[in-house]
């Protein structure tokens, strides 16, 4: 059992060793561009716009973080509002051309990161490392 539980505490420490880089990486790509401004930008580029419960419904975020993160990307001018066609009611919000370039262009700069990262590993490992990372979040997300 011990065994487990030091292979538990391992990848308890290089995950939060990872998250830590991650940060920093982010701050060095863009540094106003926090990574949880990075990921709600993303996530609204990828959705093609969302409303911001909709943000902090999907990350478990509390809506005051996304509403500051909003606000900043918004300040920025990388994040507009809309009015939903469907409900004049309710606000969507999208990247603008510049977020969507600068989304892009930390993208590229993240990708080729990862690439020089893991640019020795063979092409098993990789693929064994992506389904092992699908596998872990995937019962993130069935666990909450």
């Amino acid at each position: 059992m011990a065994h487990r539980d030091d292979s538990v505490e391992t990848i308890q420490q290089e995950l939060t060793a990872f998250a830590r880089r991650a940060r920093a990486t982010a701050a060095r790509i863009h540094p106003e561009l926090s990574l949880v401004s990075y990921t709600l930008l993303a996530h609204l580029d990828d959705q093609q716009g969302c409303r911001a419960t909709d943000l902090a419904a999907h990350y478990l975020l509390d809506k005051s973080t996304v509403s500051r993160q909003i606000a900043a990307l918004e300040k920025l001018g990388f994040v507009e509002r809309r009015l939903d066609p469907a409900d004049h009611r309710v606000q969507v919000l999208h990247p603008t051309a510049e977020g969507a370039q600068v989304l892009d262009n930390a993208s590229n700069s993240r990708r080729q990161a990862f690439h020089e990262r893991l640019a020795d590993w063979s092409a098993a490992d990789l693929n064994r490392f992506a389904l092992y990372l699908l596998r872990y979040n995937a019962a993130q997300k069935r666990l909450g």
